[in-house]
């Protein structure tokens, strides 16, 4: 008989580890606010350059403002325009959910405040959308 002390066995490191919850957590409804929110984000860092450029417009003169603004009554950027708002809309519902998740004590009913930041979004949408076919 050995003489040696018995030993657990070695636990995995984390290189080593198989993550079996990807997919449930890819199905959670806190994964999805987390993907709208970033992709939201990223679509209106994207979208700033060209806010900024069409602002520019101005300062080169009232003719290019107003040949700007004639390209851009087109059917097409109306629908960006709705897109635009409906992202900063989801955008800041998702921040103000992460700065309630931060700096309150409240637990619980997460998925209510998924609900309110998309049915808000939802609203803001459709109120901006009736507001642009409004002849």
């Amino acid at each position: 008989m050995s003489a040696l002390p018995h030993r657990a066995p070695a636990r995995p490191t984390p290189a080593t580890t198989v993550r079996t919850n990807d997919v449930r957590a890819r199905n959670h409804p806190a994964y999805w606010a987390f993907l709208v929110h970033r992709l939201s984000g990223l679509a209106l860092a994207l979208f700033l350059p060209l806010h900024f450029w069409a602002l520019g417009q101005a300062l080169a003169g009232e003719a290019a403002l107003d040949g700007f603004l004639r390209f851009a009554d087109r059917p097409l950027f109306k629908l960006a325009e709705w897109g635009l708002v409906v992202l900063l809309s989801l955008h800041l519902m998702g921040g103000l959910r992460l700065l309630v998740i931060e700096f309150l004590p409240w637990n619980g009913l997460r998925k209510n405040w998924l609900a309110w930041g998309l049915g808000a979004g939802a609203c803001t949408g459709l109120a901006f959308g009736l507001a642009l076919i409004q002849p």
